[in-house]
């Protein structure tokens, strides 16, 4: 990895860059769990919680559903950014429709395999840039960034999109992640610097 440096980015790429992060050349590799192996006969993708539709899909079957192609940069709490990253996918908008969430389900916990979690609320999820994604660049996903699957959620920052994703859960409650409960923010929105759950404050959009 190697960082961009220079007394000031050109005007167009500083106002993508958000306060207290650094762009780098690459794709830095961060996660707390093995690499999990892909059988593709005994993977499956669950949609459940509080929802009248709950579903399981094969690969096969998350792949038949209509693919979403979105470019979004990447911010890592760590510090740094990535420009332009191109993924394809399911829509988040899709797999919620296809849900249909109840009233009291405002929250979605990302569960991925060894057991990490992630949560945000609906309405942050719903934003039009969210997707599970198996492809990047053009090609599919490396193992060490995710592959089969990951979250994907451009506007907040990189731990909420979590990698190895297995099941979406709508829930009443927020149920802080793993990195959430280990002192991060519930949020993690990259623009104004929320990283650490000291931080947090009740917000009249999202409430804790």
């Amino acid at each position: 990895m190697s960082l961009l440096r220079g007394p000031r980015y050109p005007e167009e790429i500083a106002r993508r860059i958000p306060p207290g992060q650094r762009l780098v050349k690459g794709w830095p590799i961060l996660h707390v769990s093995p690499v999990p192996k892909f059988n593709e006969e005994k993977w499956d993708f669950t949609v459940d919680g509080l929802i009248e539709s709950p579903f399981q899909l094969s690969y096969s079957e998350l792949k038949a559903l209509p693919t979403a192609r979105i470019t979004a940069d990447m911010h890592c709490v760590t510090g740094w950014t990535t420009l332009d990253n191109e993924w394809e996918g399911v829509s988040f908008r899709t797999l919620v429709e296809k849900a249909r969430p109840r009233p009291e389900g405002k929250w979605v916990i990302a569960h991925s395999d060894y057991g990490y979690t992630s949560n945000l609320s609906l309405e942050a999820m719903t934003e039009d840039d969210v997707l599970v994604a198996w492809g990047h660049g053009g090609k599919p996903l490396e193992p060490d960034h995710g592959f089969p699957l990951r979250l994907v959620v451009p506007q907040r920052y990189g731990w909420k999109s979590a990698k190895w994703l297995r099941r979406l859960e709508f829930s009443a409650e927020n149920t802080r992640g793993f990195w959430e409960v280990r002192g991060y923010h519930v949020h993690a929105d990259p623009w104004p610097e929320e990283r650490y759950s000291y931080q947090e404050a009740p917000r009249a959009d999202q409430q804790p």
